[in-house]
């Protein structure tokens, strides 16, 4: 029912926001008067989850600070522009490291002022109260972790201020991680918190002891306190959490709250309530035209496995393929029956045409992605696959075909047609609306944004008992994941063998890779690991079209760039702050 979002739409009816530092929570409502009947308690909590909406929506520009986005600095994902943080040319005066830092503090900002002024204001009743303020601290708890994740370390405030008195200093990595922890554990202990709301229930979308759970097991991975953390994952699996059934299915409205979901995004389809993944993840041939800026990488469709749980290899498909340059290799992509002007082209670019089949080419070429692990399928859209999108701007459904190079649309029969049509990318199906009827508008899709689902917690639970020397229960968490997606189960067969803890470690690594693109999880889950560097920046790593080439090259300039400096004009206005290493403001 998204009892939350309908609850924030007339929360911004009545201005129920307030700039970044204005201890009032509206600027409609007094701050003498907020929280002093039960409706404005409700708006004013409804206030703290509009956090979530903070600089979503494009407006014109592109938004950066949406979860799914950052996966553009990912190894599983990309942008289709030239992305500062990626060239090494970004410096600490950048937008996106400042907005980032101020929708965070917005958010605490907000969370503390409902702790402090729900106890001694509001005339809801106390169990109300009492799960309202909980609420309040997991979302403290949630903001404070966004921040330490890319900054670690950052001011802790934990009443509400005003500019003037934003003046502290940050506090370490480690002592944010305990405040994170103290909220969360005071939100577990609440009675009047309940462990997770069934779908459907009028409260859903609220935080439940479960997301708590998520959170703070999350935390504790961080901190590489593995009991700890596999001990609440537990607690999540308790509270009646498990995976659905369909893989694919699950990223459509009807199951946004199946079982699978913790915690999520609330969206509906009305502007400004809904996510705008169509624009962004979508194409000009989806319906209500999207702009394809984030794309998956070659090098994530090229871990997804065989069915059997083997490796995947171009050489056994196409022998010969690796010896090949990444330019020559485009040859084995062509559509079929190219014309002159398109093979001259091709071969300009450095296709190695003496390998083209005139007839047979696509069919070649489409042997790569069959009998693969099914969420490929269900992620990317692959070289003369199909998708139902919608003819030349129209309401008007069509099936398209994902062809090299493009000729154009056509109701029946046509072309993907991408706004990077010079190029041949792949494009994401996980979120993007297939056909005309899912979504009403590109700028608010109705699909909810997952915080946190079953299958991150099993992949963490995984993580926290192979680290703690606990391999079989290990492998059963991830098997679980494997299982549901249709894909050999470890230790099933003589190629899905598990050789030990370092082994297991980077078959977990490797099964979020492929769980999770378009979630905005990869590129954390990379800098948490430290393999940030070796998977993204590797020899010769860009922008890349589907067979290697680079469209742009990515430079690393420094480890710094794996911690993100603290924002220019914060340390402008407090001399308290301290930067950090390698950035220069």
């Amino acid at each position: 029912m998204k009892k939350i979002l309908a609850l924030i739409m007339i929360c911004s009816l009545f201005s129920c926001k307030k700039d970044l530092l204005d201890t009032s929570p509206n600027s409609s409502v007094s701050t003498a008067t907020m929280w002093t009947t039960d409706n404005l308690t409700d708006l004013g909590i409804a206030g703290v989850y509009n956090t979530f909406r903070l600089m979503m929506g494009h407006s014109g520009l592109i938004s950066p600070y949406e979860l799914y986005q950052f996966d553009r600095f990912s190894f599983t994902g990309q942008g289709r522009f030239d992305e500062p943080l990626m060239l090494g040319t970004i410096t600490a005066g950048d937008g996106m490291f400042l907005n980032y830092w101020k929708i965070q503090y917005e958010g605490i900002q907000r969370a503390n002022d409902a702790i402090k002024n729900i106890p001694v204001k509001s005339p809801s009743s106390e169990d109300k109260k009492a799960k309202y303020i909980a609420e309040a601290k997991f979302l403290r708890a949630y903001f404070y972790f966004r921040l330490n994740q890319l900054y670690k370390g950052v001011p802790i405030y934990l009443e509400p201020f005003t500019a003037a008195e934003a003046t502290r200093g940050r506090s370490s990595e480690e002592e944010v991680w305990q405040q994170i922890i103290s909220d969360l554990t005071d939100c577990i202990n609440e009675k009047n918190f309940p462990d997770r709301y069934q779908g459907g229930n009028a409260n859903y979308g609220h935080a439940t002891k479960a997301a708590a759970y998520s959170l703070r097991g999350k935390v504790y991975i961080y901190k590489k306190e593995w009991a700890k953390a596999a001990a609440d994952f537990q607690k999540v699996k308790d509270a009646g959490h498990s995976l659905f059934a369909d893989y694919k299915a699950l990223f459509k409205e009807a199951n946004e709250q199946a079982p699978e979901m913790i915690f999520s995004i609330q969206h509906r389809s009305e502007s400004g309530y809904g996510n705008n993944m169509q624009l962004f993840c979508g194409w000009p041939s989806v319906y209500s035209r999207g702009w394809n800026y984030y794309m998956p990488t070659p090098y994530l469709v090229d871990l997804y496995e065989n069915l059997d749980g083997s490796p995947f290899n171009w050489d056994q498909v196409i022998p010969g393929y690796s010896a090949l340059s990444v330019n020559e290799r485009e040859v084995y992509f062509l559509r079929d029956n190219i014309s002159d002007a398109e093979r001259a082209a091709a071969t300009l670019r450095g296709a190695k045409m003496s390998l083209y089949l005139a007839n047979g080419n696509e069919e070649r070429i489409k042997k790569a992605y069959e009998n693969r692990d099914p969420r490929l399928a269900a992620n990317v859209v692959t070289p003369y696959s199909t998708f139902r999108g919608a003819y030349n701007f129209t309401i008007v459904e069509s099936t398209q075909h994902m062809r090299w190079p493009f000729r154009g649309q056509a109701q029946i029969n046509g072309d993907i047609q991408s706004d990077t049509q010079i190029n041949f990318f792949y494009f994401y199906r996980k979120f993007v609306a297939e056909g005309t009827n899912e979504i009403i508008d590109r700028n608010y899709g109705p699909i909810d944004f997952p915080i946190f689902r079953y299958a991150d917690i099993l992949l963490m639970w995984a993580e926290a008992l192979n680290e703690d020397n606990k391999l079989e229960e290990a492998v059963s968490k991830v098997n679980e994941v494997r299982q549901r997606a249709g894909i050999a189960l470890l230790n099933s067969n003589a190629v899905t063998q598990v050789n030990g803890k370092a082994d297991l470690r980077l078959r977990i690594q490797n099964e979020r890779r492929v769980e999770f693109p378009n979630e905005g999880i990869n590129y954390f889950d990379e800098l948490r690991w430290g393999t940030w560097k070796e998977k993204v920046f590797q020899s010769g790593n860009g922008r890349k079209q589907i067979w290697g080439t680079n469209v742009s090259n990515y430079s690393y300039k420094g480890d710094f760039l794996s911690v993100w400096p603290i924002p220019t004009s914060e340390i402008q206005m407090n001399v308290n702050l301290v930067q950090n290493p390698g950035w220069i403001d």
